[in-house]
């Protein structure tokens, strides 16, 4: 732990920070999925000045990831190894192969080896009182990143925080996406009925992000004036190799003239949508055969996509500023510091969230995340 006298070092210049501002680089401020305007600029990564006033050393940091191998999550833990280095503390992440007894028996080893603040990204959202319960006897300040605990859990110990994004406004990001094509492109109404026809490929079930993604996706495409109607959906489990099985399936049972559209709740099973409509001679270049595609989160391979007119457009999920808001959180609580907008450099809301917003990606501006 810090020692009296560096604590109130970096408490002192948190206030210094507080007092001056930071013009350079403003601290991001959350987005309403009913105010998508911002979504029309790339996020800022920059580091706010107050950060500047956290110090890691000497502080240890324990985080569980649900899987190593999501494309998303791999980001995130990028980002939060590289925040850990800038602020020299240490931080040590483990893979929980998306088990949660694994995840548990992590958090257990964590706390023996002694670590000073836990970052969890839960396997199941709604196990994750019993990991509280650890970190609350322990006096351990612990930071959920991603996934979201249920209100209740969250407001059990005053030293739990929570990153992520509101999954509503990625859904109305993707439904705005595609409703825009349509209204660009007239003749993608295939057989001019006014309605789209569409497939949807979801995330896990019961998964807070796949509900929302999907429920506020066809709810924007509506909004927009659009009829809507399913030909088809599925929970790919956010998975590249599950989603083009699905698709497959789709492409059989629903023909593959009568698509109209493809919404996925993430970039992987958009790709995957994507490999079973080129296997069909679909957005491979010809214009005349080209579905629609959206998918979430706006990862390297997604953009590459973009680039080559195969993938219609994505929505920023934020890796970088959620890893580092999960990191900056973690190193200030275990210093004793107050976790405020004005010392981790973000906005924090109702003392507990720390929501990143969502950027609207399309061919206007992809370039600027690669």
């Amino acid at each position: 732990m810090k020692k009296i006298s560096l604590m109130m070092a970096v408490m002192m210049m948190a206030m210094v920070f507080a007092g001056c501002g930071a013009s350079s680089a403003p601290a991001p401020a959350p987005a309403s999925s009913e105010t998508p305007a911002s979504s029309e600029a790339p996020a800022s990564s920059e580091a706010p000045a107050q950060a500047a006033a956290l110090d890691g050393d000497g502080i240890l940091v324990g985080s569980c990831i649900y899987k190593f191998d999501d494309t998303f999550m791999t980001g995130v833990r990028t980002n939060m190894q590289a925040e850990a280095d800038a602020l020299g503390a240490t931080l040590e992440i483990v893979d929980s192969q998306n088990k949660q007894p694994t995840q548990n028996d992590q958090v257990d080893t964590y706390i023996t080896k002694g670590v000073n603040a836990l970052a969890v990204n839960p396997v199941d959202r709604t196990a994750a009182g019993p990991i509280v319960e650890k970190a609350k006897a322990e006096g351990l300040p612990i930071v959920f990143l991603n996934r979201e605990p249920e209100a209740d859990i969250m407001q059990s110990y005053e030293q739990v925080w929570y990153v992520g994004a509101k999954a509503e406004e990625s859904g109305t990001m993707s439904g705005q996406i595609i409703a825009d094509y349509f209204t660009a492109n007239p003749d993608a109404d295939k057989n001019g009925d006014g309605k789209i026809q569409y497939i949807m490929l979801q995330g896990e079930q019961g998964h807070q992000d796949a509900v929302l993604r999907t429920e506020y996706s066809v709810k924007a495409i509506e909004d927009a004036g659009f009829g809507v109607e399913a030909l088809g959906s599925d929970n790919a489990n956010w998975d590249k190799v599950q989603a083009t099985d699905k698709m497959k399936g789709f492409i059989a049972s629903a023909g593959i003239e009568n698509i109209e559209a493809v919404l996925a709740n993430n970039d992987d099973m958009a790709l995957g949508a994507l490999e079973a409509l080129k296997a069909e001679g679909y957005n491979t270049g010809d214009a005349a055969k080209y579905i629609p595609v959206v998918g979430v989160d706006a990862t390297a391979p997604a953009l590459e996509s973009m680039s080559k007119g195969e993938l219609l457009g994505t929505v920023l999920n934020d890796a970088e500023n959620q890893g580092k808001a999960t990191v900056r959180i973690a190193v200030a609580a275990a210093a004793g510091t107050e976790v405020t907008s004005e010392t981790i450099g973000y906005e924090v809301t109702d003392g507990k969230y720390v929501w990143i917003p969502y950027v609207k990606v399309t061919a206007d501006n992809y370039q600027d995340f690669m």
